[in-house]
């Protein structure tokens, strides 16, 4: 084998370095994609005439739609009766993953797995808190159950679609709606009863998360102070209080005489005898003490319910993976200026941080607890991309909303499962019925759209598409194909399987599609065989990230509230990995024979 033409060794470095920079996490993998896209183009492998044409590919029109219509079928309230009756399990732990494995497992094959684990999530935690087991035992079985259920159906998940459209590129039609079913069904299955039976007592039992109160001791913190006459503050507006020192201190609630505001307006003017509730540490309280000339008040038992009201909610949020809170602190983001809420805590992995909350840098999966108006926290928190733990209202006794909300669905189902339109075609159509049906907004459909991963998708499949016409995939499927060339072919799938696998556990499932599929290729092609079984495994390989909580948002999004650690994956992401493998591969030989031709 030659060595490395020029092209090939420029995809190559911006492949190698895109999945580097994608690890490290330092710049969010829609930026990360962006530039290996950019990259390429500038160096004349892609035509800057075709280097955006992957925003217009059926696969990323079909996520986004996809997307959509979820977005459709949870305002339905479909998927919150369902909830409710799984809320409703006994108390043994067998029993609840049961229930929660198998629900979401079903729920995400027709719809956004991330989207699915978010509405169980708050009844996973419900369940748990009141059969006074920790969560942990009941949200990674949640978090795995979802990608298995992704594997089902085409529009399960993004690698399906796009191993779809992969196909019809290379091979003339793509996979239809329920091809991925035979495989798919039959992993989620087994892969189902392994987690209810033996994998959910494998996970490291964290405990600490067992209540909000257990995690956040917020009233740890709580303080109540008086303006008494002779205070400097008094007269001035509430954040002049709040600036007057350094130290890091919140005021939750003003009380004069016999009226109590919760989440006071900013503008609010302190009079004399005034009483704050300030959430404070020691040297902070002891600092604005001395600066504004307060008074403590008596000792009073000040908790969470001190906080809230009818007109003010404190809920506990996660920040995801898309979340323009990453990286960020909550000064720089000005919570209370700008979104209306005041940020009361934060815990990562189980436990409160300790710190200075206004210096605090935000993580995917750190847990909130946040103060706000009830009539527009929910908006601050889908401006925020948080994700709402509890106090969701359950949409109940609207069965004209979820018959419609079904009966679109199933029309867009049937029409792309029968072939009489693309699937592309067919969900648009479906996402468009749904909101002049009023089944949502058109806000709520545009903030339904994971934008970052539509632009990963844009981005990636024409870099996917050079690694294929510079000869790199071929190269790559060259040599593995020389290493494993004493091996059967079933072996060598399985190791497009597992290595796909892999990838997937350390960069997006999307992109680990995108780059392995021409490889898939090009292996398949190599050895004269069909390429829908290596296409099969790269689908099942990219979504079975199950060993580390960065490969999926559904691992990412349970890594807060369960309490878990980086390595507390492997216990049960391991031995379900392997029973994935051991299990996928026979299942793609069977249902999809290496012999060319043969369906």
């Amino acid at each position: 084998m030659g060595p490395l033409t020029v092209a090939q060794s420029i995809v190559f470095g911006t492949l190698v370095l895109t999945l580097v920079l994608f690890v490290w996490g330092r710049w969010r993998y829609d930026v990360v994609s962006l530039l290996a896209l950019l990259a390429v183009t500038v160096a004349g492998i892609v035509p800057a005439s075709e280097a955006f044409t992957g925003f217009g590919h059926p696969a990323v029109v079909t996520v986004a739609a996809v997307l959509v219509v979820s977005r459709g079928l949870m305002n339905s309230g479909l998927v919150d009766l369902i909830a409710g009756v799984v809320s409703r399990v006994g108390d043994q732990p067998t029993v609840q993953v049961a229930a929660l494995t198998g629900v979401v497992a079903v729920a995400s094959a027709f719809m956004n797995n991330v989207g699915a684990l978010a509405l169980l999530m708050p009844v996973a935690i419900r369940v748990a808190l009141k059969s006074k087991n920790s969560p942990s035992l009941l949200l990674m079985p949640l978090a795995f159950g979802s990608l298995l259920g992704g594997l089902i159906t085409m529009i399960g998940t993004p690698p399906n679609i796009i191993i779809a459209t992969f196909r019809a590129e290379n091979d003339g039609a793509p996979f239809r709606m329920f091809d991925f079913t035979p495989v798919g069904a039959g992993v989620a299955l087994v892969g189902a009863f392994f987690i209810t039976l033996v994998g959910w007592r494998l996970i490291p039992l964290r405990e600490g998360q067992a209540s909000r109160e257990a995690m956040f001791h917020i009233e740890d913190y709580l303080t109540e102070v008086r303006l008494p006459d002779d205070s400097k503050m008094v007269g001035k507006a509430l954040r002049n209080l709040e600036q007057i020192t350094d130290a890091e201190v919140a005021v939750l609630g003003l009380v004069r005489g016999q009226q109590r505001v919760l989440a006071p307006s900013s503008f609010e003017t302190l009079r004399s005898g005034d009483i704050l509730i300030v959430e404070a540490d020691s040297d902070a309280l002891k600092a604005l003490i001395d600066a504004a000339r307060l008074e403590l008040v008596g000792s009073k038992d000040l908790g969470e319910e001190a906080l809230k009201s009818d007109e003010v909610s404190v809920v506990e949020a996660i920040v995801k993976p898309d979340s323009l809170m990453v990286g960020r602190t909550a000064r720089a983001l000005q919570l209370r200026w700008r979104y209306g809420v005041n940020l009361l805590a934060v815990a990562r992995q189980g436990a409160r941080l300790k710190e200075r909350l206004g210096m605090i840098r935000f993580q995917i999966g750190d847990v909130l607890l946040l103060q706000g108006r009830a009539d527009t926290i929910q908006a601050a928190l889908s401006t925020l991309g948080c994700l709402p733990l509890a106090g969701r209202d359950v949409r109940l006794g609207q069965p004209r909303r979820v018959v419609l909300a079904v009966g679109v669905f199933g029309l867009a189902l049937a029409a792309a499962a029968a072939g009489l339109l693309p699937v592309q075609v067919a969900f648009s159509s479906g996402a468009v019925v749904m909101v002049l049906a009023g089944l949502l907004s058109l806000r709520e459909a545009y903030e339904s759209i994971d934008w970052p991963v539509i632009v990963l998708l844009g981005a990636m499949i024409p870099v996917g598409y050079a690694l294929e016409t510079t000869g790199g995939a071929e190269l790559i499927a060259g040599k593995l194909l020389g290493i494993a060339g004493h091996l059967p072919a079933a072996a060598t799938l399985a190791v497009v399987l597992v290595g796909t696998m892999l990838l997937s556990n350390v960069v997006n499932n999307a992109a680990a599609a995108v780059v392995m599929a021409p490889i898939g290729i090009s292996i398949a092609r190599g050895l004269e065989a069909s390429l829908d079984p290596f296409l099969m495994a790269v689908a099942v390989g990219a979504s079975c990230a199950f060993l580390t909580p960065i490969g999926h948002q559904s691992n990412t999004l349970v890594l807060g509230p369960g309490g878990y650690r980086f390595g507390d994956y492997w216990w049960m992401g391991l031995p379900l990995s392997c029973l994935v493998a051991a299990l996928a591969v026979p299942l793609i030989l069977y249902f999809w024979p290496l012999e060319m031709g043969t369906p």
